[in-house]
């Protein structure tokens, strides 16, 4: 039920200055962060918490919400330019908005990326404040079993995003799920596949593939020399083409495909108040939907540049703010890692997370609503702003575009566990990715498998110890639709694959 009474409690708390203020600085700083690849937004939100120690619980609350908004559509700007998703839940982004600037469009694929954001964190707000009990209860029927289904389902995305090539497409994914295997059991700490390398214990972290698949891989097909080339090619920036900012075009692409903002930001919402799903889950299903819910000709454009892929994955992507929040405010149960470390900051101030938290805390709660509305509209001007100083950073010539974000990678890499063994890990798998790219294997797949493999098998393994009957994944009623809904997903991509649509094209 749409509570206008916390809203107004929420608007007298957070419209004065000081806070708008810090609000406005933690958008900036999420933005940022959230587009230097091994920046994550939880890392940036935890940056920003021992700042919030001197603040009014109010004002500390704002401004990590706003760090939180800011930080999801972050990742955009290096998916599109430079085709390496500056966080986990950007790696969808890539698949169209990088074509896109390789096309020669850089300005119209930042455009439509942040429209899309903008309107999926707005809907997912929405929800937030009307149906926030309802979904929050649909989280916590969710158990082991109803998980592993999830994952499951998930893993069916794979024939989506296999390119040219369906066999190299399960390859990829194959590596990825053995990647997430390497280091210590998570339920009995019995090391395996570390082939007596004791770094490997600790495992691949997963941030570090990602980077290493995409951002390093990528940089060094940059450097590789053509020797046809002219002087003016080599200085060339690695992006070209209309960097201009057409506003009003970009939103009317975006707002004339309504049933695919809204699917996608449904989705990504329902999907963020799953505890521990997240926006790399709903990235990826969000544009795997909207490639199913297109017709056959639109779905074989998917992974070449179109706006419905980038439209699908940032909506679904910044709507899992909302999502996540929903569990978090209803129940007092962290949708993910980031509405942890605000619960955390709550509970420093005094403030108890939990069911009565909107009874006992309603300015509290109208000002992460109202909060949410302004760090929102904070972040699409800022995002239109700074796109005009991105778009021109990038077009600086290679050689200095280059080893830059490199270095970037190294300390992004470094900086998650402080393990120089990261770093190495780095560039072997940065040229494991590069070798995908030379041989044209798909690297969303193998991304796909690192993710949701330790999720899935964490969860079934505490299935099957809780109790060993497995036809519980059948009878309870959210496992057996998310299995359902696995069914349908492998029979419609195996209807594509036959009809000759294939799968996404790889967005090197």
């Amino acid at each position: 039920m749409f509570r206008i009474d916390l809203l107004l409690l929420g608007l007298f708390e957070i419209v004065q200055l000081n806070v708008l203020l810090y609000m406005f600085i933690g958008v900036i700083g999420g933005i940022v962060l959230a587009a230097i690849p091994g920046f994550t937004i939880t890392m940036a939100v935890i940056l920003v918490l021992p700042f919030t120690f001197g603040m009014a619980p109010i004002e500390g609350i704002a401004t990590m919400v706003a760090v939180y908004v800011g930080g999801m559509s972050g990742g955009l700007i290096t998916a599109a330019l430079i085709g390496i998703p500056g966080t986990p839940s950007a790696v969808a982004t890539t698949f169209d908005a990088h074509p896109m600037v390789k096309k020669g469009e850089p300005g119209r694929a930042l455009a439509i990326g942040i429209w899309a954001s903008t309107i999926g964190s707005f809907f997912s707000m929405l929800i937030m404040v009307t149906v926030a009990p309802q979904i929050a209860d649909f989280a916590l029927q969710m158990g082991a079993w109803e998980y592993f289904s999830l994952i499951v389902f998930a893993l069916t995305i794979v024939a989506s995003l296999t390119g040219e090539s369906f066999l190299k497409g399960i390859v990829s994914a194959l590596v990825g799920l053995l990647l997430a295997t390497i280091g210590t059991d998570p339920m009995t700490a019995v090391s395996r596949f570390t082939f007596g390398f004791g770094f490997l214990n600790a495992g691949v972290e997963f941030l570090v593939v990602l980077i290493g698949v995409y951002a390093a891989s990528q940089l060094y097909r940059e450097l590789e020399i053509d020797p046809k080339a002219s002087q003016e090619e080599d200085d060339k920036g690695l992006v070209t083409g209309d960097i201009s900012l057409d506003i009003k075009e970009a939103l009317k692409i975006v707002i004339r495909q309504p049933k695919n903002l809204i699917r996608s930001s449904i989705v990504g919402t329902i999907v963020g108040a799953i505890p521990g799903a997240g926006g790399s889950i709903a990235n990826i299903v969000a544009y795997d939907q909207a490639k199913k819910g297109s017709d056959t000709q639109s779905s074989e454009n998917f992974g070449t540049g179109i706006p419905d892929g980038v439209i699908a994955s940032e909506s679904g992507n910044n709507s899992t703010a909302g999502g996540a929040l929903i569990p978090t405010i209803a129940l007092g149960i962290p949708g993910g890692a980031i509405t942890a470390v605000m619960m955390a900051a709550l509970m420093i101030h005094g403030i108890n997370p939990g069911p009565m938290l909107i009874d006992n805390e309603p300015a509290m709660v109208g000002s992460i609503f109202v909060g949410f509305f302004i760090a929102t509209l904070m972040m699409l001007v800022v995002q239109l702003i700074g796109a005009r100083f991105f778009l021109r950073v990038s077009t600086l010539p290679k050689y200095v575009l280059v080893p830059s974000v490199l270095a970037l990678c190294a300390v992004g890499s470094y900086v998650l566990n402080s393990r120089v063994t990261d770093i190495y890990l780095l560039f072997i798998i940065g040229i494991v990715g590069y070798l995908f790219l030379k041989f044209d294997f798909a690297r969303a797949p193998l991304i796909l498998g690192v993710i949701l493999g330790p999720i899935g098998e964490t969860n079934l393994r505490r299935a099957l110890m809780h109790d060993p009957d497995i036809t519980l994944f059948f009878t309870r009623p959210i496992s057996l639709a998310f299995l359902i809904l696995a069914v349908i997903s492998v029979l419609y991509s195996t209807k594509q694959l036959r009809s000759g649509s294939g799968g996404a094209a790889d967005e090197g």
